[in-house]
């Protein structure tokens, strides 16, 4: 991969990965709600799954999707169910009701590795970077670079946004103010899916 390509990656997995979106919300809620080293598995399980993710688009895995257009439909309709779900899950994790309180914890390193393959804005990275910075002549040195690219800029992402979910923690001190923001995490994962829903309209 030349230089000037490879900075153009840089460029490109640092803008996909640092701007809002599913992932990032949960992780920002999540330092909020349990603190930076309760998160630590859930910023793994996004880096380590998006990884192979990527290492899996550029192999071939997404042409599935250019063979089968009903199952990308299928995934979209999976993510769009799975994202309501965990908007619940943070609307509700500074509830005052035991029942709820008892039940929330942090996302575990699989859960947050395996959302990695119902969650909209990682296909579409994946599928952009299959196409536009793999070269079937050099394969294996392009994966190659791209795991490094996007591990260690992953880890940079998902440390930022734990970090600053924790450190607003002080901030939100009561409980009616974690149940706000908390509430408008929720909301803004859901609006997060209103592209992917346009465009099955």
């Amino acid at each position: 991969m030349s230089l000037h390509l490879f900075l153009s990656l840089l460029g490109f997995a640092f803008v996909s990965s640092m701007t809002p979106g599913p992932n990032n919300t949960m992780l920002l809620a999540s330092g909020v709600n349990f603190g930076f080293s309760r998160t630590w598995p859930h910023m793994m399980g996004v880096t380590v799954g998006f990884t192979i993710m990527i290492v899996a688009v550029a192999l071939g895995v997404g042409r599935v999707f250019t063979a089968f257009p009903a199952l990308f439909a299928v995934l979209r309709i999976a993510s769009i169910g799975y994202l309501l779900w965990l908007a619940w899950r943070i609307a509700t994790a500074g509830t005052s009701d035991p029942m709820l309180k008892d039940k929330a914890r942090p996302m575990t390193f699989f859960e947050a590795a395996l959302f990695q393959w119902v969650n909209p804005k990682g296909w579409m990275v994946a599928l952009s970077v299959a196409a536009n910075y793999v070269s079937p002549e050099n394969l294996w040195s392009n994966i190659a670079v791209l795991s490094a690219v996007f591990t260690t800029v992953s880890l940079i992402s998902t440390s930022t946004w734990a970090f600053f979910g924790t450190s607003l923690r002080p901030l939100l001190a009561d409980e009616r103010k974690v149940r706000i923001f908390n509430v408008a995490m929720a909301v803004a994962l859901v609006a997060s899916l209103w592209p992917i829903v346009l465009e099955m309209i």
